[in-house]
C-alpha cells in the first residue's frame, strides 16, 4: 500500500504535500480512484486517491507509533553509515535522531555541509516513516557537540550510554529498575568508540553507562541493537489488538 503525508485536510478531504503529489502521479503513476494511506496530524488513514493532489477519507487505521519516546544521539559516523542508522532507527520506532560530534569522529561538518546532510538525513527519515507505517515523521537535528548534548540529559527520564567497558548494568537491568519511563535517550559513539572522559561528563550530567554485552559492536549496529532492545523489553514490539505489520 503506498502511503503519502497530507500537507493539511478539510472536512474528508486531504491535500498531498507537494513531494508526494509529484510522487503519487509522475514516480508511481497512481491514477484516480487507487487506494492509499495517509497520514495526517499524527493518525493514519485508509483514504483514496483524487485528482489534483487530493485524496478522500474512508477509515481510520491501527496507529503504531510507540508510547515510549526515544532519541538516539549518534556519534557522527564515516561515510555514508548515517544513513543507514536513520532508517533503521525509524522502522524501529525512534522519536527522535541527533547527530553528535565527539573526539572520535572522523566526519566534521560545518555551515552549508552540515545543513544539506541533515535534509539528506530527514528525507530518508520520512521515507522510512511512510515505509513503516509511522504516521509521526520523525526528527533528524543538525549534529550538535559533547557539551549540548550534556545539557540536554536532564530533560530525559534517563539517558543510556552503551559503552564497552560500562561494566554489569545490562538493559534488562535498566529496565527491571525503572519500569515506566516515557522518554528516553541512547548515546552511541562514533568509529573507535567513545573517549572515558566523554562518557564521564555523561555520566555526571545524569547519563547511564550499560552494557550492551560481552561483543564490541559497530557504531552502525550498535544504536539498532539498544534501540530493538529496550522496544522489547518495555512492551513496544507486540501487535496492537486490530493492529497490522508488515515483516
Amino acid at each position: 500500500m503506498h502511503r503519502f503525508y497530507a500537507e493539511k485536510r478539510e472536512g474528508d478531504l486531504f491535500t498531498l504535500s507537494e513531494n508526494d503529489r509529484h510522487h503519487a502521479d509522475t514516480v508511481l503513476r497512481l491514477k484516480a480512484g487507487s487506494a492509499i494511506e495517509i497520514f495526517s496530524e499524527g493518525q493514519r488513514y485508509s483514504a483514496r486517491l483524487l485528482e489534483d493532489g487530493k485524496a478522500q477519507f474512508l477509515s481510520p487505521l491501527p496507529q503504531c507509533e510507540p508510547a515510549l519516546q526515544v532519541t538516539l544521539f549518534q556519534g557522527l559516523p564515516k561515510g555514508e553509515k548515517m544513513e543507514w542508522i536513520v532508517q533503521k532507527a525509524v522502522e524501529l520506532g525512534v522519536s527522535r535522531v541527533v547527530p553528535v560530534e565527539m573526539h572520535r569522529c572522523v566526519m566534521r561538518l560545518k555551515g552549508d555541509q552540515a545543513e544539506k546532510k541533515r535534509e539528506r538525513w530527514q528525507k530518508i527519515a520520512r521515507e522510512a516513516g511512510k515505509q513503516s507505517g509511522r504516521a509521526v515523521e520523525t526528527e533528524v537535528a543538525a549534529p550538535i557537540s559533547l557539551s549540548s548534548l550534556c545539557s540536554l540529559l536532564p530533560s530525559f527520564d534517563a539517558v543510556l550510554v552503551p559503552w564497552e567497558e560500562a561494566g554489569a548494568l545490562s538493559l534488562r537491568g535498566f529496565a527491571d529498575a525503572h519500569p515506566s519511563p516515557a522518554t528516553l535517550g541512547i548515546v552511541i559513539g562514533p568509529e573507535g568508540g567513545m573517549e572515558r572522559s566523554e562518557v564521564e561528563q555523561m555520566k555526571a550530567a545524569g547519563g547511564y553507562p550499560v552494557t550492551l554485552g560481552p561483543r564490541i559492536l559497530r557504531t552502525e549496529t550498535a544504536g539498532v541493537c539498544a534501540l530493538s532492545c529496550l522496544m522489547c523489553l518495555y512492551g513496544e514490539m507486540e501487535q496492537a489488538p486490530g493492529g497490522e505489520g508488515e515483516a
